[in-house]
């Protein structure tokens, strides 16, 4: 059973009409850059909890989730509402184990996340330990318009904190944007544009490939990267190329 804590919104930053950042401050325990907590409010008596992940470093005292507003959901539209100096519950230890520790060393490694799953990376991205194991970091960000990009600004900075290292390419799928790629990620693996955009190939011999995102483009973007590229899923008994996680 989950151990809570009482936290207070110390900001809310609504970037469109559904999608939404909180930071809070909770004395949650330490967590590794990756990790999820889940959020909860008592609703009529009845707690309502949903895991997000945290999107700020471990280093960072300030805690920071991304989150979509689902209309009929029973938490996101509260979560929505809240303001400064409200009470969130959050769990106060972290889990899952899309870390850093879990992957192995490549001469690319590749990011790819749709919506609201750039979260993780970008916390690995910000605490910046571990990854001088990799010569390359590809950070890809897939979302239906532009205005989704919430991070962009944030994205651009860790770019030129890596001085060169670190590649960002954004995706957008319902509208063409300029700077970004137009389509699904798979599709654009698939033709080879994405690659072509950011300079580096897909291979198993060279990269690790970790998915986050909606279970329809981390299904179809495994698959892919099995059947085109012979690229198979990482487990700790059996080393692979690929480490996922599903935002549902």
């Amino acid at each position: 059973m989950a151990d809570w804590v009482t936290g207070k919104v110390v900001k809310v930053d609504n970037w469109t009409e559904s999608l939404f950042s909180l930071k809070i401050n909770a004395p949650v325990h330490s967590f590794t850059a990756g990790q999820f907590a889940k959020l909860a409010l008592d609703v009529e008596g009845e707690r309502v909890q949903r895991a997000y992940s945290y999107v700020n470093s471990p280093t960072n005292p300030e805690l920071e989730f991304y989150l979509v507003t689902v209309p009929e959901g029973r938490l996101s539209p509260k979560l929505r509402a809240l303001k400064e100096g409200d009470d969130v519950l959050v769990t106060t230890d972290a889990a899952g184990f899309f870390v850093l520790e879990e992957v192995p060393c490549a001469d690319t490694l590749w990011m790819l996340s749709t919506g609201t799953a750039i979260g993780p990376f970008l916390s690995i991205l910000q605490l910046g330990q571990d990854l001088e194991r990799f010569n390359n970091i590809v950070l890809v960000h897939a979302v239906r318009y532009q205005r989704d990009l919430s991070y962009l600004p944030l994205m651009r900075e860790l770019e030129k904190r890596y001085q060169g290292k670190l590649r960002i390419q954004t995706v957008v799928s319902r509208e063409r944007a300029e700077g970004s790629l137009h389509g699904r990620i798979p599709a654009l693996i698939e033709s080879g544009e994405l690659e072509e955009s950011v300079g580096l190939k897909i291979s198993p011999e060279s990269g690790h490939v970790m998915l986050c995102g909606n279970p329809e483009m981390t299904k179809d973007t495994q698959q892919l990267l099995k059947q085109q590229r012979g690229m198979a899923k990482h487990l700790r008994r059996k080393p692979g190329h690929i480490t996922s996680e599903q935002y549902w």
